[in-house]
Formats: structure tokens, sequence, C-alpha cells
């Protein structure tokens, strides 16, 4: 009897093994470029999901380059999320070999054909590419960075919120409410944004870093100078660009000044010395470090920093 008991627990063991495993295996697997939309949709999914980051995690976003492994996990995905522009021109043909591979059509979302988008624009004082320098007035260039506005958040959640639940039905009415509260703190986040510039004492930001800000601060009415655009891939800015911020900082009696995460510092640390501003981070949420990814910081956490210090350079 012992052992027709033991036979039995067994089988029922591995009968749930089994299940577990089936049910697993059946989660989407989602694949994401870079952090954000990484965030957003582990937020929606809530671990009913496998959801992957090729960017690693303290790695510099703009100099991401995929690799042959790359290729097979966007093969064997459900859904690859990425942003779009010129950033991500590597996409399509990755796509074209994944799919290839995959012997289907993957679904494939772009951040930047979700929401409204903006020229990238060259701002009194700003550097400019070498390159944009020297052939003039070319093709626009899209503004990529269209997560650091937090209403643009709330429409990439629900619009990849939408895109899941029609591909697993079966946990749709999870991923809805996911969406839904989730959404409800953005909304939030962005009341908070708008009550800190409403009763700043300025309106004027400054950046001695690339600027990847342009959707938050048309969102929020600010005023902006800084010593790149947001996707430069300029490090050293010239002494004219370093000398047009630090007058602006002394005229305009500016108390911060910003750099990005990743950042050298070197011209945020330039300006502070100069003009006594302090060097304060403001995170673009690209990606995070490696010691944060592991303690599952995310967008909304990143943000709420972003409002502590925005809130001291406006005043």
């Amino acid at each position: 009897m012992k052992k027709i008991l033991a036979a039995a627990a067994l089988s029922a063991a591995l009968f749930c093994s089994f299940v577990s495993g089936a049910l697993a295996a059946e989660k989407l697997k989602i694949i994401t470029t870079i952090f954000p939309q990484y965030d957003f949709a582990r937020q929606i999914t809530g671990g009913e999901a496998d959801v992957t980051m090729l960017l690693r995690p303290g790695s510099e976003s703009h100099s991401f380059e995929p690799t042959p492994q790359d290729i097979i996990k966007i093969s064997g995905c459900d859904m690859f999320v990425y942003v779009g522009g010129e950033s991500d021109d590597w996409a399509e043909r990755i796509l074209e070999s994944a799919e290839e591979s995959a012997g289907r059509k993957i679904n494939v979302v772009s951040l930047m054909s979700l929401v409204d988008t903006v020229e990238e624009e060259i701002t009194e004082g700003m550097q400019e590419e070498a390159e944009e320098e020297e052939e003039g007035e070319g093709h626009a260039e899209y503004d990529e960075h269209v997560w650091t506005s937090p209403t643009n958040a709330i429409k990439i959640v629900n619009a990849l919120a939408d895109r899941l639940c029609e591909l697993d039905k079966s946990r749709a009415e999870l991923f809805r409410r996911n969406a839904d509260a989730y959404a409800e703190k953005l909304a939030a986040l962005g009341g908070e944004f708008k009550s800190i510039v409403s009763d700043g004492k300025r309106n004027l930001v400054v950046f001695g870093d690339r600027f990847p800000f342009r959707y938050f601060t048309d969102e929020y009415g600010l005023e902006y100078f800084a010593a790149f655009p947001g996707c430069s891939t300029e490090t050293e800015a010239s002494a004219a660009t370093v000398a047009f911020l630090i007058d602006k900082v002394r005229a305009e009696n500016i108390p911060v000044v910003f750099y990005r995460e990743f950042s050298n510092e070197k011209i945020a640390d330039a300006i502070g010395e100069s003009t006594g501003a302090v060097p304060m981070l403001m995170h673009s949420c690209h990606n995070v470090t490696r010691e944060d990814f592991e303690r599952g910081v995310g967008y909304l956490e990143l943000m709420s920093a972003n409002a502590e210090n925005l809130r001291k350079a406006l005043n």
C-alpha cells in the first residue's frame, strides 16, 4: 500500500510539474530594445509573460549593436517592441532576418507610431553634429524620446495592453486591469510635474549634456537650453557652447544644471564650477544600472526622482 501511495504521489507531482511547465510555456515572449518599453510591458503583464530587454543594463543605449543571438531571440518572440527612428534603423534588417528564421510574421510595435512626434530641434547655443554642419539642411529627424512625457507613456501603455490582450486572450482581463492601474499612477506622476512647474519661480532648465526631454518640456511648457540634441553622438562641447550655457545660468540665476544617466558629467561640472549651480541628474530612462535593474527599479521611480530634482531647479 505504501508503494502504491508513493507511486501515486510521484505521479501527481510529475503531473503538476508538467502542467506548470505547460502553463509557463504558454506565456507570451516579448522582446524589447531598451528600458522604457521593457518596464511598461512587465507592468502590464505582471509576471504573466516572458519579457526580455536586448540592451544590457548599465550600457549606453545609443551605442547598442545587435548580435546574432539577438536575431535568434527576436525570431522566437511573440511581440517585438522598439522605439523607431534613425537610432533603430538596424531593427528593419534584424526583423527581416528574424522572420525568415521563424518562418512567420512577428508582431512588431514601434513606440513612435503610437504618439504624435516632433522634429528634433537645434536651440540657441546648442552644438550641432559635425556632419550636419557640413551638409547643411537635410531630411527631418524626429525626436525619438517619446516616453519622457507621462501623457505619451499612458498612450504607449494602453496601446501595448491592447496588443497584448489580442495576443493572449486568456490573460486579457489581467493585462487590462494592470494597465489601467499603472496608467493611473502615470497620470498622478503627470499631475505632480504639472504642480511643480506651476509653483516654480522660473520655467527655464539648463542641460550640460544631451537633451532627450523635448516631449517632457513641451508637455509642461518649460523652456530649455542644452549642449547637444537628444541623439547627438558628440561628447565634447565647444568652448562657445559651454560659455553660452554659463552665461545663461548666470543671467537667469539658475540653481541647477542637469546631466543625464551614464554621462561623464564634465560639461555640467564645468558649468557648476563657473556659476555655483548644482549638477543634478535628470534620468531619461533609456537604461538603468545593473544594480537598479536587479532591484526592479522602474520608470515611475526614476521619473519621481526627476520630479524632486526639477523642483529644486525651478525654485
